[in-house]
C-alpha cells in the first residue's frame, strides 16, 4: 500500500504551483546573492544607469567603462521599466529584479489552458535555462513572459490587451514583435490593430512624459544605431557566446564568408506558412504549436541569440512537449530528451566536458536541439489533421482557456 501512495504523494507534491514558485525565488535568490558575491552584475549595472543617463540627459548607448563594460541595447522605455529597481539603495534593487523576473515567467505559464501539474512541470522543464539568465541578470525570461501572456490574452479575446504586450516587447528588446503572429488567432482583428496603433503611440511618447522630449526622440536614434552595430558585432562571432543561432552554427560549421539570408529566409517561409496552416485549425494542439514555434523562432533565427537567451526557446520546447496528446509516441520522447540534454544540460558537470568543449560551444550547437524540436512542431503544424478537443490531462477544449 505505500508504494501505490508514494506517486500519488509526487504528483501531488508536483502539482502544487506554490512549491514550485517558491522554489524559482529560492533559486534567483540563491544566483544573486552569489553573483553579487563575485562581483559578475555588469548586466544589471547597464539597466541600471540607463535611467541615471536618461536623468542627466546622456547618451543611453554609449560606452561608460567607469561603470561597466559593453552597453545598452534596449529601448528609451526601458528607463521606466528599471526605475523602481535603480532607485532601491543597495542591493535590494538586484535582488527583486531577479525575483520579479522570476515571478513574470512563472504567471505566465500559469496561464497557458493546461493542467497545473503540467504548467509546473513546464517551469521545471525550464529551470536551467532560467539559471542561465539569472546568472546574466537578463530579461529573457519577461520577454518569454510578455510573449505567452499575448498569446493568453488573444486566446481569451482580449486583443487589445494582448497588443499592449506586443508593443512592450518591441520597444523594450524588439523580440516581442514576433508576438504579431497572434494576429492569425484572433477573433476581433479590428481590436487587434486598433491596440497596436494606440499602444505603440502611448509607449512611445511614454518616456517623453519623464524625460526631455527631444532626448527621448533623439534616443530612438541613437538605438536603432546601437543594433546595428550590435548586429555586426553578432556577425563577426568575435566570442563563442555571440550569435549561438541556426545562422550561427551554420557559418561556423561552414565559413564566416557563408550568406545567413538563404537560411533565414527558409526559416521565416516555414514559420509563416506552418503559422497559416495553424490560424485554419479550430482546436487547442495547433494553437499550442503556434506559441512553441513563436518561442522557438524568435531565438533560433536571431543574430542576437545568447546562451542565456534559450530560456525562451525552451519555454517553446516545453509547450511543444507538454500539449502532446496522449499517448506519447517514442520520437517525441527521444526528442525531448535529446533537446534537455544536449541543449539545455550541456553547460552542467553532468554533460561530457571534452564534447562540451570542443563541439557544443566552437559549433553553436546548442542551437542544434532546438532547431529539431521547431522542425518537429512545424512539420506536425503542416501535416497532421487536426487533434481531438483534449489535450492531455486537461478539460475540454472549450472551458481550458483561462479568464482574468
Amino acid at each position: 500500500m505505500t508504494n501505490i501512495g508514494q506517486p500519488n504523494l509526487f504528483i501531488k507534491f508536483l502539482s502544487n504551483k506554490y512549491i514550485i514558485l517558491s522554489a524559482w525565488i529560492l533559486i534567483a535568490v540563491f544566483y544573486t546573492f552569489n553573483y553579487i558575491g563575485y562581483g559578475s552584475i555588469n548586466n544589471y549595472l547597464i539597466f541600471k544607469y540607463t535611467y541615471f543617463n536618461a536623468s542627466m540627459g546622456q547618451n543611453l548607448y554609449a560606452n561608460y567603462p567607469q561603470y561597466y563594460a559593453d552597453s545598452n541595447h534596449y529601448g528609451p522605455l526601458f528607463c521606466l521599466i528599471i526605475a523602481p529597481f535603480a532607485l532601491l539603495q543597495g542591493t535590494l534593487g538586484i535582488y527583486l529584479w531577479q525575483v520579479c523576473n522570476v515571478v513574470f515567467l512563472f504567471a505566465a505559464i500559469q496561464l497557458l489552458p493546461l493542467s497545473t501539474l503540467k504548467k509546473n512541470i513546464i517551469c521545471i522543464i525550464c529551470t536551467q535555462e532560467l539559471i542561465l539568465s539569472l546568472k546574466e541578470f537578463q530579461t529573457n525570461g519577461a520577454i518569454a513572459a510578455l510573449l505567452i501572456i499575448t498569446w493568453v490574452l488573444v486566446e481569451n479575446k482580449k486583443d487589445f490587451w494582448a497588443a499592449l504586450f506586443i508593443m512592450l516587447g518591441l520597444f523594450i528588446k524588439l523580440y516581442g514583435i514576433i508576438g504579431i503572429v497572434f494576429f492569425l488567432l484572433s477573433k476581433q482583428k479590428k481590436q487587434f490593430i486598433y491596440g497596436l496603433l494606440v499602444w505603440a503611440v502611448v509607449l512611445f511618447v511614454l518616456p517623453m512624459l519623464f524625460f526631455p522630449p527631444h532626448f527621448i526622440a533623439y534616443s530612438y536614434i541613437d538605438w536603432y544605431n546601437s543594433l546595428l552595430n550590435k548586429n555586426v558585432q553578432n556577425m563577426g562571432m568575435a566570442t563563442r557566446d555571440q550569435d549561438i543561432s541556426v545562422m550561427g552554427m551554420v557559418r561556423r560549421m561552414l565559413g564566416h564568408h557563408v550568406s545567413i539570408l538563404p537560411v533565414l529566409f527558409g526559416g521565416l517561409v516555414l514559420f509563416v506558412v506552418s503559422s497559416l496552416k495553424s490560424y485554419m485549425a479550430g482546436d487547442m494542439r495547433p494553437k499550442l504549436l503556434m506559441l512553441a514555434s513563436c518561442l522557438l523562432f524568435v531565438v533560433l533565427f536571431s543574430t542576437g541569440s545568447e546562451q542565456c537567451t534559450y530560456i525562451i526557446a525552451f519555454a517553446g520546447v516545453a509547450v511543444w512537449f507538454m500539449s502532446a496528446p496522449q499517448p506519447l509516441t517514442k520520437w517525441q520522447i527521444a526528442l525531448f530528451v535529446f533537446a534537455l540534454y544536449f541543449g539545455s544540460l550541456s553547460r552542467t558537470d553532468i554533460f561530457p566536458g571534452y564534447i562540451k568543449n570542443n563541439f557544443m560551444v566552437p559549433y553553436a550547437l546548442k542551437a542544434l536541439p532546438c532547431l529539431l524540436v521547431w522542425l518537429a512542431v512545424i512539420t506536425e503544424m503542416l501535416v497532421k489533421k487536426p487533434a481531438p478537443q483534449f489535450i492531455r490531462g486537461t478539460e475540454p477544449a472549450k472551458t481550458i482557456a483561462p479568464t482574468y
